[in-house]
């Protein structure tokens, strides 16, 4: 067996109810705090209003999209004038990045260029974070157990991330009655962005014992949540959903992951569509192609006869019922994405320098992933 180590959040509290001892367990890291949520500012009300009946003076940040550079700067100015003890994040996968990487980057004594990945410097936090609490609302990204924030920079069409291992949460309370009731296309995407967190730490080149122990037990029941959840709201499967994904989160932040999350990350950066919806659509093209091609396709099979037992059919054709089942349950190709034909070549071309697609199980060809993206609408 190789050696291998792994990484988590300072603590992780999982399951309904747990939302509500989060107040305490925040305002126990001082007095003065930044709360980072959604467009919304009312879903974290009530959050705010129990910090403050503790005595916390709390400043709220809105992320209302996934979160960019002049997003970060922005936001990060205001942050660093009111001098926080601590930041929660209280959100989808976009406001928990903000978060965290506003926590990461208040107490820097740099810019923020200094610390972003392949258009900066990339260099280490040079203090340490602040306390970082994260609650996800949405069962996706797994960024509550992350080490990275993802930031998107248009002008470059890319998204990089700030990285350090003390980024971690402090505290990720995945409490699933907070994605209770989300809508029904974010859960899609957000659920098929949860699934390909599983399945590629699983089918990846960097995996280990610890992601497989993890990753393996999970593909199934959260094939089955999500398809329970495009048919009506079920609380069961918003509890398998959210374990799902807290799964996947910390075996992408202690493994690989692969061509899906290579690709990703690059048509994220060049146009508006949310990651979760990316990630959907190239799930099963990718599977497709790498079953064709990498040597020992064992793993790729075992995950393709678990797709054909939930969904139906035979697991030979199990990428492509992957596909057309998210299809018909309503996830739009790339192009209606906001992909075009014309910038396949360039998306792939740049997805290969990623850190994402050094883990996937073959290194594919630019021709390949050309191919990927067309099949992928």
């Amino acid at each position: 067996m190789n050696s291998f180590g792994f990484a988590l959040p300072g603590r992780v509290m999982f399951g309904r109810g747990e939302a509500q001892k989060a107040p305490a367990l925040i305002r126990a890291y001082g007095t003065r705090g930044i709360v980072v949520h959604g467009a919304d500012g009312t879903r974290a009300e009530w959050l705010v209003q129990a910090l403050r009946a503790e005595g916390a003076e709390v400043l709220t940040l809105a992320c209302g999209s996934e979160p960019t550079l002049q997003m970060l700067e922005d936001t990060l100015a205001q942050a660093k004038g009111f001098r926080p003890y601590w930041v929660a994040g209280l959100g989808g996968g976009a406001a928990l990045d903000l978060g965290k990487a506003l926590a990461g980057l208040i107490p820097a004594p740099g810019g923020i260029m200094d610390h972003l990945e392949v258009v900066g410097r990339g260099l280490p936090l040079a203090a340490a974070p602040l306390p970082y609490i994260a609650l996800p609302t949405t069962a996706g990204t797994g960024a509550e157990a992350t080490r990275n924030a993802v930031i998107g920079l248009p002008e470059h069409g890319r998204k990089v991330s700030v990285r350090d291992e003390r980024m971690l949460p402090r505290i990720a309370i995945v409490d699933p009655a907070l994605t209770d009731h989300c809508p029904r296309a974010v859960t899609l995407a957000s659920g098929l962005d949860a699934l390909a967190q599983v399945i590629e730490p699983y089918v990846s080149s960097k995996a280990t014992p610890f992601t497989d122990a993890l990753v393996r037990p999970v593909i199934a029941p959260g094939l089955r949540a999500l398809v329970r959840l495009m048919q009506a709201e079920d609380a069961d499967a918003r509890d398998r959903l959210a374990w799902t994904s807290l799964c996947g989160g910390i075996a992408l932040a202690n493994g690989g992951l692969g061509a899906v999350h290579g690709l990703a990350g690059v048509i994220g950066g060049v146009t508006p569509a949310a990651h979760g919806a990316i990630c959907g659509v190239l799930l099963g093209p990718v599977l497709e192609m790498n079953r064709r091609l990498v040597a020992d396709p064992a793993r790729i099979d075992e995950v393709c006869v678990i797709i054909a037992d939930v969904l139906g059919g035979d697991a030979a054709d199990a990428p492509q019922t992957l596909a057309q089942w998210a299809a018909d349950s309503g996830l739009p190709g790339l192009r209606a994405q906001g992909l075009e034909p014309a910038q396949h070549v360039a998306v792939a071309e740049a997805s290969l320098a990623s850190s994402s697609m050094k883990g996937n199980p073959v290194a594919p060809e630019v021709s390949e992933l050309v191919k990927i993206m067309a099949a992928a609408g």
